[in-house]
């Protein structure tokens, strides 16, 4: 099958890569125009400009974009809309927020385009082992687009998950939860480095040994146990802990839904913390995003912090206004 891919970045690169690995043809765009190089060499189609894309892949086009969410997104999907068929499909493979998603299926319904959303989960270690796909869309085009879906997942690491925005919805709470989950390590390793008893193991021996049968061991733990190798106090980074937005929109949904998530919303005030003082536990978040996902640290020794609210502050956070889920009137 081929398919587009618009966007070049440490996700889009290494998506390609896969696709191609398992005998897809893959047509890429890269406002950025040596990465579209790169992929050249490697065996994709290049494709200098959107038009070139469209140009180069066969109706019924399948294009899969992959920028950060928010604007860039709804600029390249304005874009495509001038340029693609009825019947087309664009994916949205970022971490966007599903309302937007379903602001933007209907725009393009409009045209007769189709539009899917996909969370996707893996990070840079994807090419790897695959990227574990959470869909949102019409059902006839999530298995039109399935092979592709294959292609990019383990096995079993793909799924339909409903209508518009679903994908982005389940995605949303998955990220949620990992904010949770990689606080209460910070916690625990802060406790561990602090304790009379740190004289007599590492920090690295620790996350080994609970990977060894323990029911908290996890991907999680495995990447801080390579970050200990690599650091074993951490002295080298800042406990400065960005966060990408989908914690902020779980808190946002759990309000509206009146469920309690206190968690996940303790981890996210946490990170809004690390912005102003620098503490071990926000070394260990910081350290297991660099891990998973290539994200950046803060040397010791930069000018990173910011101090009051502005602290905590990322525009491609802010949920839009309130958007009605379309129900059918058979429904209603």
């Amino acid at each position: 099958m081929r398919v587009g891919i618009v966007g070049l970045g440490r996700m889009g690169m290494n998506m390609t890569r896969r696709l191609m690995k398992f005998g897809h043809e893959v047509v890429v765009y890269n406002r950025t125009l040596s990465k579209v190089d790169q992929m050249e060499q490697e065996g994709a189609i290049g494709a200098r400009s959107l038009e070139e894309l469209v140009q180069k892949l066969p109706r019924r086009r399948v294009i899969w974009i992959m920028l950060p969410a928010g604007k860039p997104v709804d600029d390249h999907i304005q874009m495509l809309s001038e340029l693609v068929d009825e019947g087309d499909i664009l994916i949205d493979g970022g971490n966007s927020y599903y309302k937007d998603d379903i602001r933007r299926a209907a725009e393009l319904e409009k045209k007769g385009i189709h539009y899917m959303d996909a969370g996707v989960s893996g990070g840079i270690w994807g090419l790897k082992i695959g990227y574990c796909t959470m869909v949102g869309g019409r059902k006839e085009d999530f298995d039109y687009i399935e092979p592709i879906l294959k292609a990019l997942a383990p096995e079993g690491g793909y799924l339909y998950c409903g209508p518009t925005g679903a994908g982005h919805f389940v995605k949303m709470v998955h990220n949620g939860i990992e904010y949770a989950i990689m606080e209460a390590y910070g916690e625990g390793f802060e406790i561990l480095k602090a304790s009379k008893y740190s004289e007599y193991f590492t920090l690295k021996d620790i996350a080994h040994l609970w990977n060894r049968g323990s029911v908290i061991r996890s991907w999680l733990l495995e990447l801080l146990e390579s970050a200990f190798e690599k650091d074993p106090d951490l002295e080298s980074i800042q406990g400065y802990v960005e966060d990408s937005g989908e914690a902020r929109w779980t808190v946002h949904e759990a309000v509206d839904l009146g469920v309690s998530v206190t968690g996940i919303a303790h981890a996210l005030f946490k990170r809004f913390e690390s912005r102003q003082e620098d503490v071990f536990s926000n070394k260990v978040l910081a350290a297991l995003r660099r891990e998973f996902g290539g994200h950046r640290v803060y040397k010791k020794g930069e000018e990173v912090r910011k101090k009051g609210a502005g602290a905590g502050g990322i525009e491609a956070a802010k949920p839009d206004k309130e958007i009605k889920i379309p129900v059918d009137d058979e429904k209603k």
